[in-house]
């Protein structure tokens, strides 16, 4: 999949005004973002990349005295595997929070992700033993989603809140994961209990990739990966589920919680991320539209996770 690589610089600097220029930017499609010296660097698909749309965005930058330019350029064909391969990334500790700090016996208190090249772990910070831990190794490749950023992590946190290792025996869940990337999510609710999960993604390395790592963690035989966007929610995705995930930017969301509404089990949960704090109004209001209410929400440094029901 071909990606433009787009260079803002902010003159003059301002990191408040950079994570506006994120925030703005995400709404024209772009996906991820890096920061330069000079302001940032956006990636968006070339098939979706709309500069109108991008250049109205950005019409009314909300900070005087600032101005905003940008450069257009094909995004380098870089050997991404080679560069995991060679750093990988330091375990991910996502630690539940327990009343009173008490802890159950053979309860699962957190969630341990990594690459499977820098373990063991140091564990005396840990507020509960290595044992109430659940391991999750996720080999990324050209996948995004390995627990590194606030939002995959606030949905994993989120899943430690909805099932426990006894979730299959007491209420078999099954969930959707919209956009899987590295099949990350389907992964850690698979290991947490749920009876089974599909995910899709419009990226074939990332379906190749969650299917992947899914072998890697033993929940293959319980996950099935999909090519494609939404839209196979119509006619490539039979039943119910009973928790769908969606960690993808605000735009999609909006225009996709329609499909993903359709496909909740009555008494289902809807869990999302991927986008700013600042949106959180109109993810609610659309919710709101389409008769679901919010449960909880997570924040974390800019970025927001939802709950409804």
């Amino acid at each position: 999949m071909k990606y433009y690589e787009v260079d803002f610089t902010l003159s003059p600097y301002s990191a408040d005004a950079s994570d506006i220029l994120a925030a703005l930017a995400g709404e024209a499609g772009f996906e991820t973002f890096e920061e330069s010296e000079t302001g940032l660097k956006g990636y968006v698909q070339q098939t979706l990349f709309d500069e109108e749309a991008l250049k109205t965005a950005l019409a009314d930058f909300p900070f005087d005295g600032i101005t905003v330019t940008y450069a257009i350029r094909e995004a380098e064909d870089r050997d991404w595997n080679e560069q995991w391969e060679n750093e990988g990334f330091e375990p991910i500790v996502i630690e539940r929070k327990v009343e009173s700090g008490k802890w159950k016996e053979n309860s699962i208190c957190g969630i341990i992700i990594h690459d499977g090249k820098h373990l063991p772990i140091e564990v005396s910070s840990f507020h509960f033993p290595l044992s109430s831990f659940l391991q999750i190794e996720i080999d990324a490749k050209l996948a995004f989603g390995t627990g590194t950023h606030e939002t995959t992590r606030m949905v994993c946190s989120a899943l430690l809140s909805y099932l426990s290792p006894l979730t299959s025996l007491l209420s078999p869940l099954k969930i959707l994961d919209c956009g899987t990337g590295t099949g990350i999510l389907s992964i850690c609710a698979l290991k947490l209990g749920a009876v089974s999960a599909v995910g899709y993604d419009i990226d074939e390395w990332s379906v190749d990739n969650s299917r992947h790592n899914a072998v890697i963690n033993q929940v293959d035989d319980r996950f099935t990966a999909l090519l494609g966007d939404a839209s196979i929610l119509y006619n490539k995705v039979e039943g119910l589920f009973d928790l769908v995930l969606a960690n993808i930017n605000r735009n999609i969301l909006l225009n996709d919680m329609p499909l993903f509404r359709q496909k909740m089990a009555p008494g289902a949960r809807l869990i999302l991320s991927g986008f700013y704090t600042d949106d959180i109004p109109l993810l609610v209001e659309k919710a709101n539209f389409l008769g679901l209410t919010l449960e909880s929400q997570k924040q974390d440094n800019s970025w927001a996770c939802l709950t409804f029901c």
